[in-house]
This record gives structure tokens, C-alpha cells and sequence, in this order.
């Protein structure tokens, strides 16, 4: 029989009637489970009871859109989203950042000479957080790199690149409130396929 959403083992009599004692029918989860457990026949169906039983129609719930990152940028935050490049990895590399805090506006793009990809975007990060003077200000840095995020903000274990690691960590605690976003790469996220754009046009300037 099921018990509520549970199917499970009864003890019955001879007619396949539930056992009561006091209302109550005895029931195992497994048959082979030394314990048992004594429930209200009123929450008992037999599975034949309950495979004809009609469905009510799932509802129908309006699926709403996931809000873009750069959807209508929080007021009164730094937003810095950044990428690096790299043709060969390692290879002649550049950084692109963009930077937006209200109205203001400002976008780099920069050759760092020869260095793998993960370097690159490094590098685009602590250049975005040095352009920031006001470090009392909400900031928000955004990369598509799983390995920046990941040896920024979630103590991976980096074997390489820990001098430049440890830096970009000293810059980051000097804000007083900052957050670094992982967002997908080429998924539409406007202003990261800007900061991408910027970082390979640089490097294509070297070659």
C-alpha cells in the first residue's frame, strides 16, 4: 500500500484489510527492517487506488527571464568587468576591462607581452581594481575565468602565479566592500563580450 507519499508494507488480514489495533495499522518502509512503525488507516491506499486516481494538471507557473548582469547596473556601485587573451596560451597576450559607475564610463585595452591565458586574466582584474581611486566605494568586478574566481575567492590551491595571486588579493581586501561575479563567457553578458573584444584586439596589435 502507500503511506501518504510512501509505498510501503502492511500487515493485513486474509481479505488483504489493513490490521487495526486501536485505529492504527502496522507498517514497514522495507520488509526486511527490523523496525515497524504503527500509522492512521485514514492515510492508507492501496497502489491500485492510487495509479487510477486522476492527476491535477501541474500549474502552470509564468517563467520569468534570469535578469542579465548588466540589466540596469546597481546605482552607486563600480562595476569593472574584465578578460584577458591569450594567442598560443602561452603567446603574445592582452587585458580588456571596462568600467562603469553611473554615467562615467571608461574602457582599456592592453598588450602585456607573452603570457597564458590565465595570466591575462589576472592581470585584467588588478588592472581594473587600480583604476578605481575610492576605495570606500561599492565595487563589483565580473570574469568568465573559472580559475581567477576560483583562486580569488575560493582559496583554490594555485601551483602557479602565486606572487601575482597574492597581489591581486592585498588590492582586493583594501576595498571596503567589493565582490568578485563569475558570469559565463560569449552568453550574451554585453559588457564581458566588450572586455573580451578589447583583450584580443590587443593582442592582435602585437602580432
Amino acid at each position: 500500500m502507500r503511506f501518504k507519499n510512501n509505498k510501503v508494507w502492511v500487515a493485513a488480514d486474509a481479505e488483504g484489510r489493513p490490521l487495526e489495533i486501536g485505529g492504527r495499522a502496522l507498517i514497514k518502509y522495507q520488509l526486511d527492517q527490523p523496525q515497524d512503525y504503527r500509522v492512521g488507516t485514514e492515510n492508507l491506499r492501496r497502489l491500485a487506488e492510487v495509479a487510477a486516481a486522476p492527476r491535477a494538471p501541474a500549474a502552470k507557473v509564468p517563467r520569468r527571464p534570469a535578469a542579465a548582469v548588466t540589466d540596469r547596473p546597481e546605482e552607486g556601485v563600480v562595476h569593472i568587468y574584465t578578460d584577458g587573451a591569450s594567442s598560443g596560451n602561452p603567446g603574445p597576450s592582452g587585458i580588456g576591462v571596462v568600467l562603469i559607475y553611473g554615467s562615467q564610463r571608461k574602457e582599456i585595452g592592453e598588450y602585456i607581452g607573452e603570457a597564458t591565458n590565465n595570466i591575462a586574466e589576472l592581470l585584467a582584474i588588478q588592472k581594473g581594481l587600480a583604476a578605481v581611486k575610492k576605495k570606500n566605494l561599492p565595487v563589483r568586478v565580473y570574469t568568465d575565468s573559472s580559475y581567477a574566481h576560483g583562486v580569488l575567492t575560493r582559496n583554490w590551491k594555485a601551483k602557479k602565479n602565486q606572487e601575482l595571486i597574492a597581489a591581486i588579493r592585498k588590492d582586493m581586501a583594501a576595498f571596503r566592500d567589493l565582490r568578485l561575479v563569475k558570469v559565463e563567457g560569449h552568453k550574451g553578458v554585453v559588457e564581458n563580450d566588450r572586455a573580451d573584444r578589447l583583450a584580443v584586439a590587443a593582442t592582435k596589435e602585437a602580432l
